[in-house]
């Protein structure tokens, strides 16, 4: 049988052009802005202020959510651009890199903590550059677990809760670090496997 040489039509409504200017892309944006506002309520709790802390909780609360809005009006309404590919997962790790870091200054949370979450996520970041020719490596289910851990750990250290409810906070995050680390390695394991793939079986 002999192909066929003939371009193929698809109907106009098929390929579109997705504006940049969009709701999910307002959203990550959003969650930019927010970034330097939480660091200035943070500064000014110092940690240890209960207003000014329950102030920066929220704020955080709020980005957050946001992460998970803007993924699913994308996907869901087809708004999906190389802007949001690109300034979400920035904005992601910006804000809770920011977050771990001033919990590390304000002698909340330990350095190695903030250490080991800012190299594991750092660093899948560049492996996914280091693969995106050989294929995109879908997002786990331990993923997902591992960045609701580590948003309701920072949520629990921002809010100002007494003494012995503060105290599950460390428990929240150790379980954060710990699916954090695992699904590190599992993503190292996943991006060694796809770049030894056969040429033949990459998509072209």
């Amino acid at each position: 049988m002999t192909e066929t040489t003939e371009p193929v039509s698809v109907p106009a409504a098929v390929v579109r052009a997705v504006p940049v200017v969009n709701a999910a892309n307002a959203l990550t944006a959003l969650r930019l802005v927010l970034i330097p506002v939480f660091l200035v309520f943070v500064m000014s709790s110092e940690m240890s202020h209960p207003g000014w802390r329950i102030v920066a909780c929220l704020t955080f609360a709020v980005a957050s959510m946001t992460d998970l809005a803007d993924g699913w009006i994308a996907r869901r309404f087809g708004l999906v651009t190389a802007f949001g590919k690109v300034a979400d997962p920035i904005a992601d790790k910006a804000l809770t890199g920011t977050a771990l870091l001033l919990l590390s200054w304000y002698d909340h949370l330990p350095w190695w903590v903030t250490v080991v979450i800012l190299v594991r996520e750092f660093g899948v970041t560049a492996i996914r550059f280091w693969v995106i020719r050989y294929g995109v490596i879908a997002a786990s289910r331990g993923g997902k677990v591992k960045t609701a851990l580590q948003i309701l750990a920072i949520v629990w250290y921002l809010w100002p809760f007494p003494s012995a409810l503060a105290a599950v906070g460390p428990w929240i995050m150790g379980a954060a670090v710990v699916v954090t680390v695992v699904t590190g390695l599992d993503y190292v394991l996943r991006a060694l496997r796809l770049r030894r793939r056969p040429t033949t079986e990459l998509p072209r």
